[in-house]
C-alpha cells in the first residue's frame, strides 16, 4: 500500500483500485493539529460514521466497501473505500446558529447569502435548516460561499441535488438524534463522484469532528452550549495565549480525558451501544 494523503486527522492509503481511510487519534483546532492524541478518537469516529452510513444508505450511495477488510493494525479505525473524485466544496447544513455561522450573522444578518431573522442569539434554533457551503481550503481557513458560487464551480444540477441531499441527511440525523436527547446544531459533509459519475457520500458523516452535538436538556440559547464534540478542545485552547498558528499547544490530561468521554458518550447515546475500545 502507498500513503497518498495525510490530513489533519485521516491518512489515506492506495490499495489497488481502492483506498484505505484510516482515522487517527489526532485532534485539530483552527486547522492546526495539536501534539496530543485523544485515545480511541479515531475508532469512535470510524464506528459512528459506519453506523450513520447504514442509517442514510437510502438517501445517497456512500464510499464504504468494507469495514473489516483492512490491515489488522488499523482494525476498528479504518474503512476500505471506493476511489472518488472529491468535489471542491464543504457541504454544510445548519439548524442552529453557532460557530462561524454565528459570527457571519452578527456581522451581516446573513449566512452564505441567506438572510436570517433579526434577534437571533448564539445557539438559536433557525426557522428551518439552511445550506451554507464553504470552500475546501488546502491551506488556511475555509470561507463561506453562496449557492450561486457553488453552481458556478460545479454546475446547477449537481449543486441542486447535493443541497437537497445535505439538508435531507441533516434533517434525518437531527430527528434521530433528538429522539436520543441530542441536538445536532450543524454538520459538514463531503461528496465525490465515482468512476461511473455517480454522486457518492464520502469521508465521515455526523461525527463529533464534523458536527456540533449538544445535550438537549442543557440547551439554553444566548450562551455557549455544553458540547459533546471537539468544540470542548477549541474552548480550552481559546483560554491560552496562543495565536492559532503551528505549533499547537499540548492538551492537558484532564482535557484529553474529558474529550474522550464526550466522544464516547455521543457514540453510545446515538447508537444505543456501549463503547468498548
Amino acid at each position: 500500500m502507498e500513503l497518498v494523503h495525510s490530513g489533519k486527522v485521516r491518512d489515506v492509503y492506495a490499495d489497488g483500485d481502492e483506498l484505505i481511510l484510516v482515522a487517527s487519534d489526532r485532534v485539530s483546532v483552527y486547522d492546526v493539529v495539536l501534539p496530543t492524541p485523544v485515545p480511541d478518537k479515531g475508532k469512535i469516529l470510524t464506528q459512528l460514521s459506519l453506523w450513520w452510513f447504514e442509517q442514510l444508505a437510502d438517501i445517497i450511495p456512500n464510499h464504504v466497501v468494507s469495514a473489516t477488510d483492512v490491515p489488522e493494525e488499523w482494525a476498528g479505525r479504518a474503512i476500505r473505500c471506493r476511489r472518488l473524485s472529491m468535489l471542491p466544496v464543504e457541504w454544510i447544513a445548519r439548524g442552529h446558529l453557532a460557530g462561524l455561522g454565528l459570527q457571519e450573522y452578527q456581522k451581516s444578518g446573513t449566512v452564505s447569502g441567506i438572510s436570517l431573522p433579526d434577534g437571533l442569539v448564539e445557539a438559536s434554533r433557525l426557522p428551518e435548516p439552511i445550506f451554507t457551503p464553504t470552500t475546501k481550503a488546502t491551506e488556511g481557513h475555509d470561507e463561506f460561499i453562496t449557492y450561486d458560487d457553488v453552481v458556478r464551480e460545479i454546475g446547477d444540477d449537481t449543486t441542486a441535488r447535493l443541497k437537497d441531499v445535505t439538508l435531507e441527511i441533516y434533517s434525518r440525523g437531527a430527528a434521530l438524534a433528538a429522539e436520543r436527547g441530542i441536538i445536532i446544531a450543524d454538520t459538514k459533509l463531503e461528496f465525490g463522484r465515482a468512476a461511473d459519475g455517480t454522486l457518492v457520500l464520502g469521508d465521515e458523516v455526523l461525527t463529533p469532528d464534523s458536527s456540533r452535538f449538544w445535550p438537549a436538556d442543557q440547551w439554553v440559547p444566548g450562551r455557549p452550549q455544553h458540547s459533546l464534540d471537539k468544540q470542548f478542545v477549541r474552548d480550552w485552547s481559546s483560554t491560552l495565549d496562543w495565536d492559532r498558528t503551528p505549533p499547537g499547544p499540548a492538551i492537558p490530561d484532564e482535557v484529553v480525558e474529558a474529550t474522550r468521554a464526550r466522544y464516547a458518550e455521543v457514540y453510545e447515546r446515538l447508537t444505543g451501544t456501549a463503547w468498548t475500545s
